[in-house]
C-alpha cells in the first residue's frame, strides 16, 4: 500500500531521540530526517543512532538556496549541497529534498540558470553515491522564500529534460492541490516521483503554512492518493504537517490518527 513515514518537522518540538522513540511506539516504521535535528549530534553519532533504530529513512531535508537567497553564495550553497548528499548517503535516505532558492531579485531565467549550474555540479556526486535528488515545487504564496519553482508542470519538465534516475520530483499534496491542472498533471508527475508528502489544510495557503490532520481539511488528498497509486507509484508517503493547527494538537494522537487515515485511504486506492 505504500510505506508510511513521518517527516520530523511534523513533531517540531521533539528532539531526534524522542522522534525515534515515539514514532516506534506509534507503529511508524519510517522517518524523514530534518538536518536541523541531526545537527544536535556529530554526524557519525547521528547516523549511528538512526541506524540502530532500524527506521527506513525516506528523505533528508534539505539542501538549496542556489540563487543566493539563503544568505550564502552560490558556491557555498553547492558546498552545503555536497555535504547534504554525503549525509543522505550515510543515512541511506530514499532522497535528498532540494529547494532551488528564491528568485532573490534575479530574472526567472537567470534563477533557473543558477539552479541548473548547481545541479550540474551536484548530480555527478549524487549518482556516484546513489542518492536521489528530489526537487519540490511549492506554491508561490507560502514557498517563494524557498524556491522559484512554484509551477509543478515546470518542475516536471525540468526533471524530464535532465532525464536522470537520480533527479526526480517530491510531490507535496499541500502544494499540488493549489495547481489548477493538478488532475491532468498528477499521473505524469507520479511516474517521476521519488517521494509523496502528505499535507492537508482548512484554508488556502498563506505566507505561513498552516496544515492540519489528514482528512480534517478542504484539500482532496484522498483523491490525489488514488490517482498517484493508480498511476503506478509505489514509493514512500511522508507526513509533513506544520503550523498553528498542528502545534495545538498532541503529537502522539497526531501520529496515530494520521497513520490510520492514510491506511484507510490506501485501502480505497488499491481497491
Amino acid at each position: 500500500m505504500g510505506l508510511f513515514s513521518v517527516n520530523e518537522v511534523t513533531t517540531f518540538r521533539w528532539p531526534l531521540e524522542q522522534d525515534l522513540r515515539e514514532y516506534r511506539a506509534a507503529g511508524v516504521e519510517a522517518i524523514g530526517i530534518w538536518r536541523q535535528k541531526i545537527s544536535d549530534f556529530d554526524e557519525a553519532t547521528g547516523i549511528a543512532l538512526i541506524a540502530e533504530s532500524q527506521f527506513a529513512v525516506t528523505s533528508l531535508s534539505w539542501a538549496g538556496g542556489f540563487t543566493g537567497s539563503e544568505g550564502r553564495s552560490h558556491n557555498e550553497s553547492i558546498k552545503d549541497g555536497r555535504e547534504a548528499i554525503r549525509l543522505a548517503c550515510g543515512l541511506r535516505a530514499g532522497c535528498l529534498l532540494i529547494h532551488t532558492g528564491a528568485r532573490a531579485g534575479h530574472t526567472h531565467n537567470h534563477a533557473r540558470r543558477l539552479f541548473r549550474a548547481a545541479l550540474d555540479k551536484l548530480l555527478p556526486l549524487a549518482e556516484e553515491l546513489s542518492v536521489t535528488l528530489a526537487i519540490e515545487p511549492m506554491c508561490l504564496s507560502c514557498g517563494a522564500e524557498f524556491t522559484f519553482l512554484s509551477d509543478p508542470a515546470e518542475a516536471l519538465t525540468l526533471v524530464e529534460t535532465v532525464n536522470s534516475n537520480w533527479f526526480r520530483l517530491a510531490l507535496d499534496t499541500y502544494h499540488l492541490a493549489q495547481h489548477p491542472d493538478v488532475w491532468e498533471l498528477l499521473p505524469r508527475a507520479a511516474s517521476r516521483a521519488a517521494l509523496v508528502q502528505l499535507g492537508d489544510s482548512k484554508r488556502p495557503p498563506s505566507p505561513e503554512q498552516n496544515r492540519c490532520q489528514l482528512g480534517d481539511g478542504i484539500l482532496p488528498v484522498r483523491e490525489m492518493l488514488q490517482v498517484i497509486h493508480r498511476a503506478g507509484y509505489r514509493g514512500a508517503y511522508e507526513l509533513e504537517l506544520i503550523g498553528e493547527d498542528v502545534e495545538a494538537t498532541c503529537y502522539r494522537q497526531l501520529l496515530e490518527k494520521s497513520q490510520a487515515t492514510f491506511k484507510n485511504w490506501m485501502v480505497e486506492a488499491a481497491a
